[in-house]
């Protein structure tokens, strides 16, 4: 329900993904800063030389690491069409394995 004046926004789940690369990027660093929501960045690295298909998750200016390469390739067709896709921290696990530890939710506004 929406506040009196509000226009109400609808937003259609894309896809949730863990974040991929977590060791090459910030995210140990800015770890104990995520809180469950956080809006993120998705930035399309179209020149990237391990993957055409790169697309880069930032949070607050910095590099948490990438969307998976298994699930990055219609996103970053979306995006090279000027799709306006939005993401958000979906879930924070403290977990030995760090590619469980960030997953995040893509989707459309």
């Amino acid at each position: 329900m929406c506040a009196p004046g509000q226009t109400p926004s609808v937003q259609i789940l894309v896809q949730s993904s863990p974040l991929a690369g977590y060791r090459h990027g910030e995210a140990a660093a800015v770890w104990p800063l995520l809180r469950f929501g956080d809006p993120l960045e998705l930035v399309r690295e179209a020149q990237n030389p391990n993957d055409a298909n790169a697309v880069r998750v930032d949070w607050r200016g910095r590099k948490l690491g990438y969307v998976p390469r298994r699930e990055n390739a219609a996103l970053a067709w979306g995006m090279d069409r000027g799709t306006p896709l939005r993401a958000r921290v979906s879930r924070l696990v403290e977990h030995r394995n760090r590619a469980r530890r960030i997953e995040f939710e893509v989707y459309l506004e």
